[in-house]
């Protein structure tokens, strides 16, 4: 398995590559419902931290991959194969969901994250076979995933009072890995295919958040409820995400995508996008059940739901999409200002329209503002 060449013209995300992501759209949408119920039925600390916790294997075993085939994708039969595994692993975690939520099990969680991590040990060894220049950096990948899914093992073995604990210690070794195996020889990704398949699976949770408040208004519907309060409600969803949508893909990723130190910065600040863009949906969801009457969260609870994780992404896209660029500091500073308003909305009756009304006017400030000077500064 020999490398890629990262001057590559014209390189864009595979049809295997595609495939991998909507399988892995399962486990987010599995993951979101969770939440959106946790929340709903007032269980919100319990919810929060499940939510976080599988969908870091999420993501963690979809960047892996990723960032695996921007540098190795030869594309034969065992590549495939090899890939078909990891989806299959992805599946089985997305089956393990609910136990995870509602009985705090993650055993299923972590036999379908082994399986994927088998399909990538496997690539890893590959390339040590095959690349000798970075044969030391493969070595180092393939025993420090190893290792890892030795620690995950164990710790569902443990009584369920370590496992939380157990889970920022195997977090945090798991994030060490490719910052350890990468200082041996740099792997060659491709900084426009990284960008794509970011942006790809952006859009995929994106498409999500769209399914969940669709599929809630539907709920409301089906059960009696005012159309004109939960078309209000969808309506101001979908501007949400449509803002989102704007900002994130306003910004061209690739142009400051030059080694792996901003690698490592912007693809593990993703976790936060991904996550967060994700959490829209529960929370569009929540405020659709408790207009419903279906819901038994506080009002506080219900405005914080859709508030947080819109707060979230914006920082974090202000962070790791908008500062590198040096846009206006108006528009720069517009979006932490932004988020902090949105927070606010939490202590009023009207979050969620609000929040659609500060996405929009975000937006309008960054195309009047921000991206004409941003393309300038490029």
């Amino acid at each position: 398995m020999r490398p890629r060449d990262v001057r590559e013209v014209h390189r864009a995300a595979t049809p295997l590559e595609l495939l991998f992501d909507l399988c892995f759209v399962v486990a987010v949408a599995a993951v979101s419902d969770r939440l959106h119920h946790a929340i709903s039925e007032d269980h919100v600390g319990h919810g929060v931290i499940a939510y976080l916790i599988v969908f870091f294997g999420i993501w963690w075993a979809w960047m892996n991959f990723t960032w695996f085939a921007s540098a190795y994708d030869c594309d034969d039969i065992v590549y495939r194969l090899t890939t078909f595994v990891q989806i299959a692993g992805g599946l089985i975690l997305a089956a393990g969901v609910p136990r995870a939520f509602d009985e705090k099990d993650f055993t299923i969680i972590v036999i379908g994250y082994a399986v994927m991590r088998v399909g990538l040990v496997t690539q890893w060894l590959r390339v040590a076979a095959g690349d000798p220049a970075g044969r030391r950096t493969a070595q180092r990948f393939a025993v420090g995933v190893t290792s890892c899914m030795v620690g995950w093992a164990a710790l569902v073995a443990l009584p369920g009072s370590w496992f939380l604990p157990g889970f920022l210690v195997l977090a945090a070794a798991e994030l060490s890995v490719p910052i350890w195996a990468e200082r041996a020889h740099e792997t060659p990704w491709h900084p426009r295919h990284i960008a794509e398949r970011y942006g790809l699976f952006t859009l995929i949770v994106l498409g999500e958040t769209v399914l969940a408040a669709s599929m809630a208004v539907k709920t409301g519907l089906d059960a009696g409820a005012g159309a004109r309060t939960l078309l209000a409600v969808a309506g101001c969803g979908l501007v949400i995400v449509f803002g989102m949508w704007w900002l994130y893909f306003d910004q061209h990723a690739e142009r400051f995508l030059r080694s792996n130190r901003e690698g490592f910065r912007w693809g593990y600040g993703h976790y936060l996008i991904f996550s967060s863009a994700a959490a829209v949906g529960a929370g569009i969801a929540v405020v659709v059940d408790r207009d419903t009457h279906i819901g038994h969260a506080s009002a506080t609870t219900v405005a914080a739901a859709v508030a947080v994780p819109v707060a979230v992404f914006l920082v974090c896209v202000w962070l790791l999409h908008v500062r590198p660029q040096r846009p206006a500091p108006v528009a720069s500073a517009a979006f932490p200002v932004t988020a902090a308003v949105v927070l606010a909305t939490i202590a009023t009756p009207w979050a969620l329209p609000l929040a659609a009304a500060l996405v929009v006017g975000l937006v309008a400030c960054w195309v009047l503002v921000g991206a004409g000077a941003s393309e300038g500064a490029t």
